[in-house]
Formats: C-alpha cells, structure tokens, sequence
C-alpha cells in the first residue's frame, strides 16, 4: 500500500496561510506568526502535542519552492534527516539543494519518489503551491489544517488556485485545543465523488 500524502498547514479562518508581505527575514508575512501559537502547546499530552508528534512522524516531506527557501532550506534537515522533495519549476544546473533535499520538477514524480521514500509512514507536504499542484494532480490523501480563530484579512491563501474543479473532502477527525482546531480531512478520489 502506498504511503499517504498528508497536508500538514495552520491557516487562518479567513483561508491564509502567511500574513502579507512574506519575505526572507519575515517569512510569515506581517502577524503571520500568530497562525503558529498553538505551537506552544507542541510538547503537551494533549491535542496540539498529538499532532506535532505525528508530522515528526512522517517519513519523508514535499516542500514548494518558495517554502523552501523562506525556510532557509531548512539546511538540508526537516527532521530527523528524512528526505525532502522540492516541486519546483525549474532545478538550475549548480545548485544544489542542501542534505536531504533534492529538486524534482514533475508532481507525479515528485509524489512517486516521496511515497517510496516514506515506506509505511505518511509523507508531509508544506507550502500552498505543492499542495494546490499535488490536489489538482490527485497526490493529496489527507489534509491536516490547523484553523486558528483569526481573520487575517490578507495575506497568502492556501486554496488560491486549484482550478475549476471542485474537490470533495471527508471530516475524519477534530481535535480541539487551546486556540485551534485541529481538522484532518480524507480527500475523496473523483471515482469516489461521483
């Protein structure tokens, strides 16, 4: 069985995902920062803890570009040195990603790879333009979004462009902590929905 593709994304009830003005040196965009306070609570035994233990969990990631870099390029190490896969438009001759990343143009190829390099754990995808790439192509499994009550009122949203299809989803868990609301949702197969 292949392994699952897992959106893992704290997003504001408004639909964003960064503040405005997302940049190297504020790369959560302007009150950003506010998406990731539940973090706090990443060490307890309850909801918040549960989650952040299970994306440590997951055996390989697929990052956007753009996430990429705002990150720093994570120096080469999500976490515990799994591989990282970056969908990117184009991979310039030279440069090379750090440690355990690597570039990969394709999405189908890019989620091939990741799946077989996460064996039977999850794969995590990070960013709005991986994830809207990896929906359209039908790579998304399950989606994890972390809905912090707050209007951001601009900035990136997750769900800008997908396309004009719509995409059924399935509720198959809600986790309530302090100052989010943990929602994992099955994404439903075209064959599925109709």
């Amino acid at each position: 069985m292949d392994s699952t593709i897992r959106l893992y994304m704290s997003m504001s009830l408004d639909g964003f995902i960064a503040g405005p003005d997302d940049r190297p040196g504020q790369e959560l965009g302007r009150d950003g920062g506010r998406l990731f306070n539940w973090l706090d609570d990443r060490e307890s035994d309850g909801p918040s803890g549960q989650v952040y233990r299970e994306a440590l969990a997951t055996g390989a990631v697929i990052s956007g570009r753009r996430t990429f870099e705002l990150a720093g390029r994570w120096q080469g190490d999500h976490h515990d040195g799994v591989p990282i896969y970056v969908l990117t438009h184009r991979a310039d001759e030279g440069d090379a990603p750090p440690g355990h990343a690597r570039f990969v143009t394709d999405v189908e190829d890019c989620a091939r790879q990741a799946r077989a390099a996460a064996g039977d754990r999850p794969v995590m995808v990070h960013g709005a333009g991986a994830a809207q790439a990896l929906l359209r192509a039908g790579q998304i499994d399950e989606m994890e979004i972390h809905l912090v009550p707050v209007l951001l009122g601009d900035g990136r949203r997750l769900f800008d462009h997908l396309g004009g299809d719509h995409i059924e989803l399935d509720l198959v868990r809600r986790l309530e902590d302090r100052d989010v609301t943990h929602l994992r949702y099955q994404v439903r197969r075209a064959e599925e929905s109709a």
